[in-house]
C-alpha cells in the first residue's frame, strides 16, 4: 500500500504533460488532464529505496529488465520530465548515489574500451558510412545522417582556416573520419590519438586503403603522453566529456601545450549551459567515467591555460536530430544487431533507451553541444575578421 502511495505522488509530480500509468495490480490511473503523451506499465514495483538512491539508475534498470514498459514516445516523456521542476530528473532527492569514478590513465583506457571496443561491427550497423559517432551538422532539415556527418567534418576543419602542409592533432580521433578528411582534402599532416584498439586498427586500415601513409598517423596512446610535440591545429570531438571534472584543466592545458604559438583549436563536445552534471544510469551502463562540463567551466579552463575564445557555436538541435537518426537506424536494423551482438533483449533495450533519452535531453535543453574555436594567445590572431570564411 505504501509503495502505491509513493508512486502515485512520484508520477503525479513527475511530468509536465498528462500520462497514464498501469500498476502491477492491473489498476490504471491518469495524471494530468487531456490525452496522455505516453502510457507507462509497471509490471512490478521498483524498490522505493532504489528510487531514492538514484531514480535514473533504478528506472533505467527497470526498463532494461522489462519491469517497466512504455507505449508512446520516450523522447517526449523525457522532455516532459525535464520541464517539470519536481520530476525525478530534476529533484536532487532522487540523485543521491552516483557510481564511483576514476580517471587515471589505466581507468580511462578501461572506460573507453568498455564502450568503443564493443566491436566495429556493432557500430557499422547503425552509424553512417563515415563511422562518425558524434553530433552531425544538418545544413538542411532533410539532410540524411551521412550527408550531415560529412558536412560536420567540413564545418570543423574550415573553422581552423587551415593552410596546406601544416600539422593537425586530433585528440580522441574515433574512427578517423575527421583526421583523414583533413589529410586528404586539406593536405594537412595529421596525427590522431585514441585509447580504443578497435578504432586504432580501423583507422590504420583506412590510412592504407586511402594511400595516406605520408600524411596520416594514428596512435593507441593517452593524449596526455605526447611529450613536447606541437601542432598548428588541434581538433577534439566528443572527448572532454570522458576526462572527468577533476581532469578538465589538464585536458585544456594539454590542448594549449600541443598548440604552436597562435595555433588554433576546434574543441567540440557536450556541454551544459546550466553547469556541469553527471547521469548515474549513463555512467553505469554507457559511458563509465562520463561528466558533462558546464560552459563556464570550460571557458575558465581555456583562459586559465593561455588561450582565448574566437567563436562559440551551439549545435544542440543538431545533436537531437543526430540521435533521432541513430535510433531509427538502430531499430530498423535490430535483426542485424542481434546477429552481431546476440539476442540479448536487455542489451537492446538499454541502447534504445540511451539513444531516446539523450535525444530528449537535448530537445529539452538540459544538455547542449558546443564548438569552441580557440586561439593560443589573443583571440583569432591569425584568423579572418568575420565568420564568412567558415562557409565558403
Amino acid at each position: 500500500m505504501f509503495e502505491k502511495t509513493f508512486y502515485k505522488q512520484f508520477f503525479k509530480h513527475g511530468f509536465n504533460d498528462p500520462i497514464q500509468v498501469t500498476y502491477w495490480d492491473g489498476k490504471t490511473e491518469q495524471y494530468g488532464e487531456g490525452a496522455p503523451i505516453a502510457k507507462i506499465k509497471m509490471n512490478e514495483p521498483v524498490p522505493i529505496k532504489d528510487i531514492r538512491n538514484n531514480a535514473s539508475i533504478a528506472l533505467g534498470e527497470a526498463y532494461m529488465d522489462k519491469r517497466i514498459e512504455v507505449s508512446g514516445s520516450i523522447e517526449d516523456l523525457i522532455v516532459s520530465a525535464y520541464q517539470k521542476s519536481t520530476s525525478f530528473i530534476r529533484d536532487h532527492r532522487f540523485i543521491k548515489f552516483l557510481p564511483k569514478q576514476s580517471h587515471s590513465e589505466k581507468e580511462s583506457k578501461k572506460d573507453i574500451q568498455s564502450h568503443y571496443d564493443i566491436g566495429n561491427d556493432f557500430y557499422k550497423i547503425w552509424l553512417d558510412p563515415t563511422m562518425t559517432y558524434s553530433c552531425a551538422y544538418f545544413e538542411k532539415p532533410d539532410d540524411d545522417i551521412y550527408t550531415a556527418q560529412k558536412q560536420k567534418m567540413q564545418h570543423i576543419i574550415k573553422k581552423l582556416n587551415p593552410k596546406p602542409n601544416r600539422t593537425l592533432l586530433d585528440i580522441g580521433c574515433g574512427w578517423g573520419t575527421l583526421m583523414l578528411t583533413a589529410a586528404k582534402e586539406f593536405n594537412l599532416k595529421v596525427v590522431g590519438v585514441t585509447l580504443s584498439q578497435e578504432q586504432c586498427d580501423y583507422v590504420n586500415k583506412q590510412i592504407k586503403a586511402q594511400g595516406l601513409e605520408n600524411l596520416a598517423e594514428v596512435r593507441l596512446e593517452d593524449y596526455r603522453n605526447l611529450g613536447d610535440e606541437q601542432f598548428d591545429y588541434v581538433t577534439s570531438v566528443g572527448m572532454f566529456e570522458h576526462v572527468g571534472k577533476e581532469n578538465l584543466d589538464e585536458y585544456f592545458r594539454c590542448v594549449s601545450k600541443y598548440l604552436k604559438p597562435h595555433g588554433v583549436a576546434l574543441i567540440h563536445g557536450i556541454t551544459r549551459q546550466q553547469g556541469g552534471a553527471y547521469n548515474g544510469w549513463i555512467n553505469k551502463y554507457i559511458f563509465p567515467g562520463g561528466y558533462v562540463p558546464g560552459m563556464n567551466e570550460n571557458l575558465k579552463h581555456i583562459v586559465d591555460n593561455g588561450m582565448q575564445i574566437y567563436d562559440l557555436e551551439s549545435l544542440r538541435r543538431h545533436y537531437q536530430k543526430t540521435l533521432e537518426c541513430w535510433d531509427v537506424n538502430f531499430n530498423n536494423k535490430i535483426e542485424d544487431v542481434k546477429k552481431v551482438m546476440g539476442d540479448d533483449e536487455r542489451f537492446l533495450r538499454m541502447w534504445d533507451l540511451y539513444l531516446k533519452t539523450c535525444a530528449g535531453a537535448f530537445k529539452a535543453g538540459n544538455v547542449d553541444v558546443m564548438q569552441y574555436l580557440i586561439s593560443k594567445g589573443p583571440s583569432g590572431q591569425e584568423l579572418p575578421l568575420t565568420r564568412n570564411y567558415m562557409y565558403k
